[in-house]
């Protein structure tokens, strides 16, 4: 019996990094990606480069350029492989809540029903294979905008007597009663699906709510992508817009392989319809005005940017992920990577690339 590991949106950062992680753990990885990127965000943004690098460098790797939304395609796949696929690292999304308010229905489509597709894909043909969906911490909405934050000279932070202060945001907090951002509701739907999938039928699925996913192998661009398209903005002379918030918007921002990592612990031993937050928590984080400062000081450039007063509707003024609760179940898992070494590997990697 072989051991196949099926990866969607497999020449993207947290895809392709999947591949390159599982592909020593796994007999043969099948990619699924039909560069709807380029599509999203323009050919700047094509990840065909990444599914060129996938097919040269690992060996045991099966490129399929098929929409998820294309159930017959997806049938034809899983049919093929059936009960020998272990493993589902589900990563394919339109991930831009500016992108979605454009075209509603291609989102919608994409991050529900093509997760929809894969769930009842593995339910009928490989039942007891782990499925891990790649959410977001936007399915939150702008709740955490109503957190009491302080401003502080370059960045915004939560006040240090509330309960989120020391390690930040946790499962609990509310998805419901918020605005989203069309995208934020759409992955919503797909979220609430892959856990209904594990605590109804007991499938193995775990949800995994990340912050800014990062590392040297993002397509970054304007619309998503926040430090790789910062630090190609540093490289080239582009400009650089900030939206709202005075530049003081902070995130957490977790390497491509620290999360992999997390899904492998995961499907070691899953917990079926668990959900955890998956971010840089206070180990790796930073504001926009910080950010600018390090590719700075990273580059020896001086940024080009600009600023508006207009905020992403439904962006968050403050995110840090409490990620106590995976580690809790998974003590083995830690961060590998901090902030300043993400930055360099991403300038290093798109120097040759630029």
């Amino acid at each position: 019996m072989s051991k196949i590991c099926i990866v969607t949106g497999s020449s993207g950062l947290i895809g392709s990094e999947s591949v390159a992680f599982l592909s020593e753990k796994f007999d043969k990885i099948i990619g699924i990606d039909s560069n709807m990127r380029a599509y999203f965000f323009g050919e700047n943004a094509s990840t065909e480069w990444n599914t060129q690098r996938l097919i040269k460098t690992i060996p045991n790797y099966e490129h399929h350029a098929v929409d998820i939304r294309n159930i017959s395609d997806l049938e034809k796949i899983f049919g093929e492989f059936g009960a020998d696929i272990q493993l589902i690292v589900h990563t394919a999304a339109q991930p831009s809540h500016d992108w979605a308010a454009k075209e509603p229905i291609t989102d919608f489509t994409v991050n529900a029903n093509g997760t929809l597709n894969l769930l009842e894909m593995t339910r009928h043909h490989c039942p007891e294979a782990t499925f891990i969906f790649t959410s977001t911490n936007k399915v939150y909405g702008d709740t955490p905008n109503y957190l009491p934050l302080i401003e502080l000279e370059d960045r915004w932070e939560i006040d240090e007597s509330h309960e989120y202060y020391k390690y930040g945001i946790d499962e609990k907090m509310s998805i419901d009663h918020t605005k989203h951002s069309l995208f934020g509701a759409s992955k919503v739907a797909g979220d609430v699906l892959v856990q209904e999938y594990g605590r109804y039928f007991g499938m193995k699925t775990g949800i995994f709510r990340g912050g800014c996913l990062t590392g040297p192998n993002h397509s970054g661009t304007q619309l998503h992508g926040f430090l790789s398209y910062l630090m190609k903005c540093a490289i080239t002379g582009d400009k650089y817009t900030v939206f709202g918030y005075k530049g003081k918007q902070v995130r957490d921002n977790i390497h491509s392989w620290d999360l992999v990592n997390m899904f492998w612990h995961f499907h070691l031993s899953p917990r079926p319809g668990e959900v955890y937050n998956a971010g840089g928590s206070r180990h790796s984080n930073c504001s926009m005005k910080e950010a600018i400062g390090m590719c700075e000081r990273i580059t020896g450039n001086k940024m080009n940017y600009e600023y508006s007063q207009t905020n992403r509707i439904g962006d968050h003024m403050w995110w840090i992920s409490d990620v106590r609760k995976f580690k809790e179940h998974y003590p083995g898992w830690d961060f590998k990577f901090g902030l300043e070494e993400i930055l360099t590997q991403i300038h290093n990697n798109m120097c040759k690339r630029v």
